[in-house]
Parts: structure tokens; C-alpha cells; sequence
């Protein structure tokens, strides 16, 4: 499964039904653009680094972006961002999990849910 940057943000600040849902999942993975949301949102380089242990000490897999992700994502943007505004954050995200054939667990359904082709899991906090 690809963890979105909402569930990521519950489990590293001990939301319980975050931690099950990672804690459950047998593959967890998070995209490289889920890595920089949470950076982004760090108040200082202590919290980045804090940030950046807890991802490995959990045991997730950082997924990279590829060649065919940036495509498709941009194939999203052309298909869904006049009708839903799908950003491109979002896209890149829905692109990494369609193209490693994974699920996206998210509580940012509304964000996900015109892309068509996406395993889409509803996490709710």
C-alpha cells in the first residue's frame, strides 16, 4: 500500500487509526512527493531529521519518481484538473501508486476519486 501525506501526518503525530493502518498493511510505501509534503511542513531542520527516522524506523519504502509516473501524471492533469482541480502534487501521488500497482490509503478521498484507474482506499481519522 502508498500512504498519503494525511496518514503519514496521523501516525507521526500518534493518531491511533494510522498507526493500524500502517502498522497492518504488509507492504507500506510512500511516494518521494508524500517525503517532501512532510519536509515542507517541518518547522526546523531538527523536526526534518525526526521526520526522516521515524519513515525509516516504521519500515516504509520511499517510492521514487519515474519517467512513466511523471507521464501519467501529467496525463491526470490533462484528463481531471479543469473539472475536479486536481493539483499537481496530488497527481504525482495517484500516478505512483497506479504505476506500482499498489493502493493509495487516504482520508483526501475527494482528491483521488475522479482518477480512474487508482485502488483507492478510504482511510478515515
Amino acid at each position: 500500500m502508498i500512504f498519503d501525506t494525511d496518514v503519514l501526518i496521523g501516525y507521526l503525530r500518534g493518531n491511533v487509526k494510522a498507526a493500524r493502518a500502517v502498522d497492518r498493511a504488509e507492504k507500506r510505501c510512500y511516494s518521494v512527493v508524500s517525503y517532501m509534503e512532510l519536509l515542507q511542513g517541518a518547522r526546523d531542520s531538527r523536526e526534518q531529521k525526526a521526520i526522516r527516522s521515524s519513515l525509516v524506523a516504521l519500515g516504509l519504502e520511499m517510492l521514487p519518481l519515474s519517467e512513466e509516473i511523471g507521464h501519467r501524471a501529467a496525463i491526470y492533469i490533462e484528463e481531471y484538473s479543469l473539472k475536479v482541480a486536481l493539483c499537481p502534487m496530488d497527481a504525482l501521488i495517484a500516478a505512483t501508486a497506479v504505476e506500482n500497482d499498489l493502493p493509495l490509503v487516504t482520508g483526501n478521498v475527494k482528491h483521488f476519486s475522479v482518477v480512474r484507474d487508482i485502488d483507492l482506499r478510504v482511510f478515515r481519522p
